[in-house]
């Protein structure tokens, strides 16, 4: 997921899929700890996307307050 995917989105589809990528990341955080996954680079990219996501909510709250 992108940038500009993540732009398009309206808040409540951005909360969503914040709570999604959320639970997924916890997932593979478990799944690593038990037995190492075959690519943990995709710890990595999960961690980066949600914080794309709260990047972009963080942004249109504060706009919402200066206007």
């Amino acid at each position: 997921m992108n940038n500009e995917d993540i732009r398009q989105m309206n808040n409540k589809e951005l909360h969503a899929t914040l709570r999604e990528e959320r639970k997924q990341l916890q997932k593979m955080k478990f799944n690593h700890a038990v037995s190492p996954i075959e690519n943990p680079t995709k710890i990595t990219v999960g961690r980066k996307t949600v914080a794309r996501l709260l990047t972009e909510i963080n942004a249109r709250n504060s706009a919402a307050k200066k206007a």
